[in-house]
C-alpha cells in the first residue's frame, strides 16, 4: 500500500508540472504559425422543443416549442439561456435585461445581465426577420462576451444585447437568436468593423475579420477548434404524431451517420452583380456564399412534378430555383402560383376560393417533396397539416405552406424550407474554407428522415386522437444544458486598414439587418483547414486541480 500511495503521488506530481495549456486549446494562430495543428472536436447537443397558436464533437439536444421554435442552451457570459436556432441569419442576439417591450415583458426566458462581463464596442445593429409580410426586428448594442455551446466556448465574442424587440423568439421559450449562417451576412460583424474605421465596409476588413469578429461557429472553424467545418441539425416533432430527437452536431456528421449515406449538393454562390461580397483585394476572383442556400432541381406532389413557377424575380434571372434552408423559419414558403397550385389540388375549400383556409381531412395524406441533387427529399405528410379546431380530428388545415416574395437582388431563392423539411430531412451544413471558397467550396447533405410508413402513421394519429376527443398528442421540450468543458481562447483583435468596399446583403428570409456604426479586427489571412480529427480534451482551468489532490495525497502517505 506505502509504495502504491507514493506511486500515485508521483503521477499527481506530474500531472501538476504539466503545461495547462496541454489541456486548453490553444489561441489560434495565424496560418503561417500552425506548426502542429490545433486539438479539435466535434460535439452534439441535442435541441429543446416549443408550438405556439399557428400560424462530441459537440452534439446537444434541442428544445421545442410546437414545432415553431427549436432551441439551444448556450452561456453568454455568467448567464446561462435558451437561444432559438436560426440558419437563416448569422448573428447571435440575446435579450438584455434593459429590453422592457412587450415581447421582452411578457418572456419567461433568462436575460441577458451585462453588468459585470459585457465589453461595449460602441456599435450598435437593428436585426430585421422574415419576409415583407412576416417581419420582425431587434435590436441594441454590440459588444463582447464569452459564448459557451455544448461546452465548445468562444472568448470575446461579438454580439448584440438587445434592449428593443417585438420577436416571438423571445416568447416561447427563448431569449434570442443564434445564426448559424455566413459571415457574409452578419451585421454585428459589420458594425464592429465599421466603427473601427468609421468608413463604409471594406470586404478586406470583412474577411479577414472572420477569425476575431465572426459569428460563433465561424469562429470555431476558422481557429480548427472543431474536426471539420460543419454541422449538422435534425429537428424532433411535437404535435400531431410525436416523435424524433432534434439534435444539432458541431464539427462532424452525428453518431450513426455515414457519409455515403447523405446527398451533397453545393452552396449557391453571390456574386457582386447578385448582391454578394465584392471579392478582396487579395483573391479577386473569389466568389463567397451569402447563406445556406441549394439549387431545387424539381418539385413533387404526391409523385407529381409541379409546373415551374412563372413569376419573374425582381431584376435577378430566375432560371435557377433555389431554396434556403432555414431552421428558423415555422413553415414551408414558396412561389405564390406554386404554393397555390398546390393548396387548391389538396383543398377543395380553397380551390373554390382563394382567400379561405386550405382544410382538407386530417387523414389525407400528401407527400410534398423538392427534388434536390438528383435526390428526392420528401416532406412527412404529418408535417404538411395542422389541426384546424381543438377538438376537431377529422378536419385539418394545409398552412404550413404559404407564399413568399420573389427572388431579387441578395436573395436569390424561390423557396423557403423551414422546419416542416427539417423534420423529415437531416440536413449538414458545410462551410468548407470561410476565407478562400474556391479552395474547399461550401456544401451541404441531405438524408431524408421519413419512414415508408409515414401515411400509416399520420392515418394511426389520426384515429387515436379521434377516440381521445379530438386530441393530438403534443409536447413541449426544453433544451437541455450540456456538460462539455472544452475552451477555445480566441485574440484580441489587431486594427490594420485595407480596401475593397463591400456590405453585408439584407435578407428577405430569416435574417437581415442594418448596421448604425460598429471596433478593431485581426487583418492575417486565415484561411480555412480541414484537419483530421483529434481527441477531445477537457479545460482543468491551471495547476490547482491536480495540485490540490497531490497535496492531500503526500499528507496521507507521510
Amino acid at each position: 500500500m506505502f509504495l502504491s500511495c507514493w506511486f500515485s503521488t508521483i503521477v499527481l506530481l506530474v500531472l501538476a508540472l504539466v503545461d495547462p495549456a496541454v489541456f486548453t486549446l490553444a489561441r489560434p494562430l495565424r496560418l503561417a504559425e500552425r506548426v502542429q495543428p490545433a486539438v479539435q472536436k466535434g460535439v452534439t447537443v441535442p435541441l429543446g422543443r416549443r408550438r405556439v397558436n399557428r400560424r462530441d464533437a459537440a452534439s446537444s439536444g434541442l428544445g421545442d416549442f410546437a414545432d415553431l421554435f427549436y432551441t439551444v442552451e448556450i452561456q453568454v457570459g455568467n448567464t446561462s439561456t435558451a437561444v432559438n436556432l436560426d440558419t437563416g441569419s448569422s448573428d447571435l442576439w440575446v435579450k438584455s435585461t434593459d429590453c422592457q417591450t412587450t415581447a421582452c415583458r411578457s418572456s419567461t426566458s433568462v436575460a441577458y445581465s451585462s453588468s459585470s462581463t459585457f465589453q461595449s464596442s460602441g456599435a450598435s445593429v437593428d436585426l430585421n426577420y422574415g419576409d415583407s409580410t412576416s417581419g420582425t426586428h431587434a435590436s441594441g448594442p454590440v459588444g463582447f462576451d464569452t459564448v459557451g455551446i455544448a461546452g465548445l466556448t468562444v472568448t470575446d465574442q461579438p454580439f448584440a444585447a438587445v434592449n428593443r424587440t417585438n420577436n416571438s423568439a423571445v416568447q416561447y421559450g427563448g431569449a434570442g437568436i443564434l445564426g448559424l449562417g455566413f459571415p457574409a451576412q452578419s451585421f454585428v460583424q459589420a458594425a464592429v468593423i465599421n466603427l473601427e474605421f468609421n468608413t463604409p465596409l471594406t470586404t478586406d476588413a470583412f474577411v479577414s475579420g472572420i477569425n476575431t469578429l465572426g459569428p460563433v461557429v465561424s469562429r470555431l472553424v476558422q481557429a480548427g477548434a472543431i474536426n471539420q467545418p460543419m454541422f449538422s441539425i435534425s429537428l424532433q416533432r411535437d404535435t400531431i404524431d410525436v416523435s424524433g430527437h432534434g439534435q444539432i452536431t458541431i464539427g462532424q456528421l452525428p453518431a450513426g451517420v455515414d457519409n455515403s449515406s447523405v446527398t451533397w449538393v453545393p452552396v449557391r454562390l453571390y456574386t457582386p452583380v447578385d448582391g454578394g461580397l465584392n471579392p478582396p483585394t487579395s483573391a479577386p476572383d473569389e466568389i463567397y456564399p451569402l447563406r445556406w442556400e441549394v439549387p431545387i432541381d424539381a418539385v413533387y406532389l404526391d409523385g407529381q412534378e409541379l409546373p415551374a413557377s412563372t413569376e419573374q424575380g425582381q431584376g435577378v434571372d430566375s432560371s435557377v430555383v433555389s431554396g434556403l434552408i432555414d431552421t428558423g423559419n415555422s413553415l414551408l414558403r414558396g412561389p405564390q402560383d406554386v404554393v397555390n397550385n398546390v393548396l387548391s389540388t389538396v383543398s377543395p375549400a380553397f380551390a373554390a376560393d382563394s382567400s379561405a383556409a386550405p382544410t382538407l381531412p386530417c387523414s389525407s395524406a400528401h407527400t410534398l417533396a423538392f427534388q434536390i441533387g438528383g435526390t428526392l427529399f420528401p416532406v412527412d405528410p404529418r408535417d404538411f397539416v395542422s389541426q384546424n379546431d381543438t377538438g376537431d380530428a377529422e378536419n385539418c388545415v394545409a398552412d404550413n405552406l404559404v407564399a413568399t416574395d420573389p427572388p431579387s437582388v441578395g436573395t436569390l431563392f424561390s423557396w423557403s424550407l423551414g422546419d416542416p423539411f427539417l423534420k423529415s430531412t437531416m440536413v449538414v451544413f458545410y462551410y468548407g474554407n470561410l476565407t478562400h471558397p474556391s479552395v474547399d467550396p461550401p456544401r451541404m447533405g441531405f438524408m431524408s428522415m421519413v419512414p415508408s410508413n409515414a401515411s400509416t402513421l399520420l392515418q394511426d394519429a389520426v384515429d387515436s386522437a379521434q377516440e381521445d376527443g379530438g386530441v393530438f398528442s403534443s409536447t413541449v421540450d426544453i433544451a437541455p444544458t450540456p456538460g462539455a468543458t472544452t475552451s477555445m481562447n480566441v485574440p484580441a483583435p489587431t486594427i490594420s486598414m485595407v480596401s475593397g468596399s463591400a456590405l453585408p446583403a439584407s435578407s428577405h428570409g430569416s435574417g437581415s439587418g442594418s448596421t448604425s456604426s460598429a471596433h478593431s479586427i485581426s487583418t492575417s489571412s486565415a484561411t480555412s483547414q480541414l484537419p483530421n480529427a483529434a481527441s477531445p480534451m477537457r479545460n482543468f482551468g491551471g495547476l490547482w486541480y491536480p495540485v490540490l489532490p497531490t497535496v492531500v495525497l503526500l499528507f496521507y502517505c507521510i
